[in-house]
């Protein structure tokens, strides 16, 4: 890169904005590698039940259906899920439910509402950073052991890693709840592994576990709203208390439904499947660019990228209509990092030169 004039940098050590997301990078225009939504068709399998429900809005949602039907998906019982609107929510909730814990740890660098909730609702929250130069993998002797609600993401965004599930669950034990971000988790494939590989979703043995799930991301419901929690009727109860009443809109309860299916979750393996070989072909390009460097084995639906200049790099990709997500606003990060998503081959490649010019001129 050449030493044109680059845009300014976080002040050192600024508190990093947690409340930025990528949908303000992708504005109206640019090609967008910022947010980590699906965009395609819905099928009619999907489409149907949802569209289906809007003659029958004068009646308040009933949640039971759903319910029922994301609890046999996990093979578990219906008291043992709690909807949502959207991820996001569960957040909130836990954050408001779980008031009395005296020491709540966020891993990082992961997704910044759950921080951002605990600290709305008056947590005093501590932070364990994992090391870059172990590709941000788990530790689970980082945690302290008296920490009493522990939050991490797997697989973790904007990291891309998936830690195996032995690793997130020795974090588990009495007395702590643990709060596993899951919301990524179908975007996941491993060889021989016909379901999600290291998700704990259907881990009822673990004590104080809540997995959280989103079906915005797949799906491209991120208008719509819908997630929900798993874990122990008792725990899930304290949430449910501080919920509003009818939190979950009756077209979001469709979706949830339809989302649980044979159908789905067939369809669902296999959009993890194309979006694996198109994560490969992202790679494999990334490394013929000097100076990049791809962030471990990524294992979702985007890779994180280190680059010198990478603040002054992202800005140049706007000017040329191309929106990435930038990484100083995740704590453990900072401005030589980028989250890209990924897209089809022939958006990749068309990046990819671009990406390769800037970083020539």
């Amino acid at each position: 890169m050449s030493d044109q004039p680059r845009t300014a940098a976080p002040t050192a050590g600024a508190e990093p904005d947690l409340a930025h997301h990528g949908d303000a990078e992708a504005t109206a225009g640019l090609i967008d590698l910022a947010v980590n939504v699906r965009r395609a068709p819905l099928p009619d399998w999907l489409a149907d039940p949802i569209t289906a429900t809007l003659t029958d809005l004068a009646r308040y949602p009933d949640p039971t259906p759903a319910r029922t039907a994301v609890a046999a998906r996990h093979r578990r019982h219906p008291d043992e899920v709690l909807l949502t609107a959207g991820a996001a929510e569960g957040f909130v909730l836990i954050a408001q439910a779980l008031r009395g814990v005296r020491r709540p740890v966020v891993v990082h660098p992961q997704f910044t509402e759950p921080e951002a909730a605990l600290r709305a609702a008056g947590h005093p929250v501590e932070r364990v950073l994992l090391d870059p130069a172990e590709d941000f993998r788990l530790d689970p002797g980082l945690v302290p052991d008296d920490a009493d609600l522990v939050m991490i993401g797997n697989p973790t965004n904007p990291t891309s890693v998936l830690h195996p599930a032995r690793t997130v669950a020795a974090l588990a034990r009495p007395g702590r709840v643990l709060v596993v971000d899951e919301a990524f988790a179908d975007t996941t494939t491993a060889p021989g592994h016909t379901g999600e590989p290291e998700s704990l979703a259907e881990r009822r043995d673990l004590p104080g576990l809540l997995v959280l799930r989103s079906l915005t991301k797949t799906w491209g419901l991120a208008g719509l709203r819908i997630g929900y929690l798993l874990g122990a009727p008792d725990l899930l109860a304290r949430l449910a208390a501080v919920q509003p009443l009818w939190a979950v809109s009756t077209p979001a309860l469709a979706a949830a439904s339809a989302c649980a299916s044979p159908v789905a979750v067939q369809a669902e393996r296999a959009i993890a499947a194309d979006l694996a070989a198109d994560r490969d072909h992202l790679v494999a390009r990334l490394a013929d660019l000097p100076g990049v460097r791809v962030v471990g084995r990524p294992a979702s639906a985007f890779v994180l990228l280190h680059l010198t200049g990478a603040s002054w790099v992202r800005a140049a990709l706007r000017e040329r209509g191309w929106a990435v997500r930038r990484g100083d606003t995740f704590p453990g990060l900072g401005p030589d990092w980028l989250r890209v998503a990924v897209r089809d081959r022939n958006t990749i490649d068309a990046f990819i030169e671009v990406l390769r010019e800037i970083m020539e001129a």
